[in-house]
C-alpha cells in the first residue's frame, strides 16, 4: 500500500512539473519576445581590434538604450490566457568590464552586473570571453590592419514584474490573468554562447580605429512566471525554446585612444533577426 502510494506521489509530481514547461518555436510571439531580449544582452566586443601589451589591464564600462519590441509580438497566448505583456522592465542597460591583455596577442575579459534594481528590472549577470588579435602590414600606412577572432558567453538572470506588473493587476474575475494583489516575481535567464571577427584599421594619426565585424550567437534563454493570485494559487510556468537558436550577428563602430590611456567608442550591434542597438563604451587602461 505505501509502495503504492509513493508510485501514485511520484506520478502526481511528474505530471505537475510537466505540465508548468511550456516549450515555443521562434515563430511564436512568446519564443520573438525571448529572442528579442536576448540580443540587447550579448557581450559584444568594447573597442577595435588591437593587440593588448602583456599583463595589461582595461577597466571599462557600456551603456545602450533598449528598444521597445513590436506591440505585436508582446500579445502572448500561447502559454497563458492571451494579454498583452510589459516586458520594458527599464530603457537602458549597462555594465562595468574589466580586460587582461595576454601574451601573443591573447585576451581576457569579464563582466559582472550585481542584483542591484535599475527602474523594474534586477539584473545579476556574468560575462566572459576570449580574444586572439593579429596586427597584420597590410593597410593604412603605420597602422596596418588588426584582425580579432572572439568567442564569448553570458549566463545569469534577470527579474522583474514582467506578466503581471502592479497595473496589470485585477481583483474583479478569479478566470482572468493577474487575479491578485502582488506583481509577479518573474526570472528571465539570457543564457548564451556566441564567436565574431572583427577587422579594424587606424587611419592618419591612429587615434581613430575604425572596425566592422560578423558572428553568431547560440541563444537559449528561458523564462520562469511566479506569480500567486489571491486564491494561493502560484503560477511557476517556465517558458523556453523548443530548442537553441542560432543568430547570426552584424556590427561595427570607431574607438578613439587618447595618450594611449582613455578611449570612448560606440558600436552599432544588429542582430537583423531581433534587433539592433547603439553601444557607448569608455575605458581606462593600466599598463
Amino acid at each position: 500500500m505505501r509502495r503504492g502510494m509513493l508510485i501514485l506521489t511520484a506520478a502526481a509530481i511528474a505530471q505537475s512539473s510537466a505540465a508548468a514547461q511550456c516549450r515555443v518555436n521562434s515563430s511564436s510571439n512568446e519564443g520573438k519576445l525571448l529572442a528579442f531580449y536576448t540580443a540587447p544582452i550579448v557581450f559584444s566586443m568594447a573597442t577595435a581590434p588591437e593587440v593588448l601589451p602583456p599583463a595589461s589591464i582595461r577597466l571599462g564600462a557600456e551603456g545602450e538604450y533598449i528598444p521597445k519590441p513590436d506591440p505585436a509580438i508582446e500579445k502572448t497566448g500561447l502559454c497563458f490566457a492571451q494579454k498583452s505583456e510589459h516586458t520594458s522592465l527599464s530603457p537602458v542597460f549597462g555594465r562595468p568590464r574589466i580586460t587582461f591583455g595576454g601574451p601573443l596577442g591573447f585576451a581576457l575579459e569579464f563582466a559582472y552586473l550585481p542584483p542591484v534594481t535599475i527602474a523594474r528590472a534586477t539584473p545579476n549577470l556574468f560575462s566572459y570571453a576570449i580574444s586572439h588579435s593579429h596586427r597584420f602590414a597590410f593597410g593604412p600606412a603605420g597602422s596596418g590592419t588588426t584582425l580579432s577572432l572572439r568567442f564569448h558567453g553570458t549566463f545569469g538572470n534577470v527579474k522583474g514584474a514582467i506578466t503581471c506588473s502592479r497595473a496589470s493587476l485585477q481583483q474583479t474575475d478569479a478566470n482572468a490573468p493577474c487575479y491578485g494583489n502582488n506583481p509577479s516575481k518573474d526570472t528571465f535567464h539570457p543564457d548564451m554562447l556566441g564567436g565574431e571577427a572583427a577587422v579594424g584599421f587606424a587611419p592618419g594619426t591612429g587615434t581613430w580605429s575604425w572596425y566592422a565585424g560578423a558572428g553568431a550567437n547560440r541563444i537559449d534563454p528561458h523564462f520562469q512566471v511566479g506569480f500567486t493570485d489571491l486564491n494561493n494559487n502560484v503560477d511557476r510556468t517556465q517558458v523556453e525554446l523548443s530548442e537553441p537558436l542560432w543568430r547570426p550577428t552584424v556590427f561595427g563602430g570607431l574607438t578613439a585612444v587618447v595618450r594611449n590611456i582613455f578611449d570612448l567608442g560606440a558600436q552599432v550591434y544588429s542582430v537583423p533577426s531581433d534587433a539592433t542597438l547603439i553601444r557607448l563604451m569608455g575605458g581606462i587602461r593600466i599598463r
